[in-house]
């Protein structure tokens, strides 16, 4: 039996979806993201209005000249995430963020079973896990309720990012993979696996 309270937060919610027509977009989410919406009905919308807005400022710093403008295992991609949870810590609360970014990872890896694309790639393990070591730093530098503009938020992020404390993917300049050992990674032994030889390195990592 679904205990009262819970079984209001999920009438609520139902509800909210209707009358904000969001109901369309729910349906589209991954299990892992709908269940979290489920399980923070009053924190969902606000959480949809910051993510909008994290990925709107990558995408700002992307076409900058302040980080290396990759999105795809490199300092960019680290900004993302690490931002996302900035933000959403300041927003919803650290557990609710911290469950949200464990949900996206989920997602990721049944994107990789079904072979689609996340951000033109299909996500693999190490991608994973810089993601999520890049969420738990991104956790500490904010608090619930937090005042600090998000310019400061950005810009305290990318300070952390020169400072080696968030994590990329190792590559050469001409955008290889490489091995911990410096060893460039054929891309077809790449394709199709969870599992493969790249490598973390600290996000000051020069090429």
């Amino acid at each position: 039996m679904t205990p009262k309270p819970l079984f209001f937060c999920l009438l609520f919610f139902t509800l909210s979806l209707k009358a904000q027509s969001n109901w369309q977009e729910f349906k589209k989410l991954s299990s892992p993201k709908k269940t979290w919406v489920l399980l923070h009905p009053f924190k969902a919308k606000k959480a949809l209005i910051v993510s909008r807005e994290a990925s709107r400022i990558s995408d700002s710093i992307r076409a900058s000249s302040l980080l290396d403008g990759d999105f795809y295992g490199g300092k960019v991609d680290a900004f993302r995430h690490a931002f996302w949870m900035t933000l959403l810590q300041q927003e919803i609360g650290k557990n609710a963020a911290h469950s949200l970014g464990k949900a996206h990872e989920k997602e990721n890896y049944q994107t990789y079973k079904k072979r689609k694309l996340e951000d033109g790639v299909v996500p693999d393990q190490i991608s994973s896990e810089m993601d999520l070591f890049n969420n738990e730093i991104g956790l500490s530098l904010s608090e619930k309720g937090g005042k600090l503009p998000k310019n400061g938020l950005v810009y305290r992020v990318i300070n952390t990012i020169h400072q080696g404390k968030l994590k990329i993917i190792k590559k050469d300049k001409k955008d290889n993979f490489l091995t911990c050992a410096g060893k460039v990674i054929p891309e077809k032994s790449l394709l199709g696996k969870w599992k493969n030889n790249k490598c973390l390195v600290n996000s000051n990592y020069q090429q």
